[in-house]
């Protein structure tokens, strides 16, 4: 006896004519289209560090460029412009006639314009961190390179050194070093690079410690080759990557410590325009001028979190490891 099937019309279709392919197809089509402004445009602020590097860009254009974007002088005073307030505040401008200047983000106690001092205290504050980040880094990498290559009692002594350098403390040597040698943008970048060396030396230590057991090390050896060539050759382009991450993170610190020592009165004097020294002379008059700290700070902000966000996307995107998107 034969069994009979019956036809399950869960497993069977009809089939689908070309018209409503077709028509499928274009459905599909029309649904990535949708998708494309508002997806698209997330994706690639999600991908790439566009806000970060546009704040970045901003704030060094108007740095290079300050005499030409600047409506005064950093230090032209107008006392009769003192503590007057952005220019959107318009009742303190009507009141005040006699007041001829007008202040985009308003004056300082005695009269100074805030958005002058804010760019040329950029000049100041980037250039600062840019130069003794980097003869930190250069320094740190080149400690670390050693160390990591040769081992031994050179190891053991530079990573002591290290954490006794990490033990002292910053801000006490920083006025000890603002009292005795005076307050000058010199010493505050040397101190900046005795702080910025120390950071990244065991990260590139750990490096060469890994790339000197590969093969085409002991091969390169072999050959003859010494060891400065060794180093320089076919050690330092493999930790590369990890200096310039390493780098990126550090400028956001060294600008805020940059600020605190203004702040402190123990960095750049107070003569000169910086961020730090604009929040040291506003924390007096945050009840009644509260524009002259908050726009520095607020700049600081922005600096930090775009350098911030651009070294984690650099090391994001170098390292296998940390790939996330």
């Amino acid at each position: 006896m034969t069994e009979q099937t019956v036809p399950d019309s869960t497993t069977q279709s009809e089939p689908i004519d070309e018209h409503d392919q077709s028509t499928l197809k274009a459905s599909q089509v029309i649904g990535i289209q949708k998708q494309t402004f508002g997806h698209k445009f997330w994706y690639v602020l999600r991908r790439w560090p566009i806000l970060p590097m546009l704040v970045l860009f901003v704030m060094v254009i108007a740095a290079v460029f300050a005499p030409l974007l600047s409506p005064t002088g950093p230090r032209d005073i107008n006392l009769r412009g003192r503590a007057a307030p952005p220019v959107w505040q318009s009742e303190w401008y009507e009141a005040n006639p006699k007041n001829e200047q007008t202040y985009l983000l308003g004056a300082d106690h005695v009269g100074r314009d805030v958005l002058t001092r804010m760019l040329y205290g950029a000049r100041i504050s980037l250039m600062v961190a840019v130069i003794s980040l980097s003869v930190g880094v250069c320094v740190g990498s080149a400690v670390g390179l050693i160390a990591g290559y040769y081992g031994g009692w050179i190891d053991e002594f530079a990573m002591r050194t290290v954490d006794v350098w990490n033990a002292l403390p910053f801000l006490l040597i920083a006025i000890l070093a603002a009292v005795t040698f005076g307050q000058s943008v010199s010493i505050v970048m040397i101190l900046l690079a005795l702080v910025a060396w120390a950071g990244g030396v065991r990260n590139v230590r750990a490096e060469v410690l890994t790339l000197k057991t590969r093969d085409y090390i002991s091969l390169a050896r072999i050959a003859g080759a010494s060891d400065f060539r060794i180093i320089m050759r076919h050690i330092l382009p493999g930790v590369v990557n990890t200096i310039v991450v390493l780098a990126t993170l550090r400028v956001g610190g060294l600008i805020l410590a940059e600020a605190s020592l203004s702040f402190l009165g123990a960095g750049i004097p107070a003569a000169t325009p910086t961020w730090g020294n604009m929040i040291s002379e506003g924390r007096e008059w945050l009840s009644t001028a509260w524009w002259i700290a908050v726009f520095p700070g607020f700049a600081i902000l922005l600096v930090v979190m775009s350098v911030n966000f651009f070294g984690d996307w650099l090391r994001d995107r170098w390292d296998p490891k940390l790939r996330q998107l």
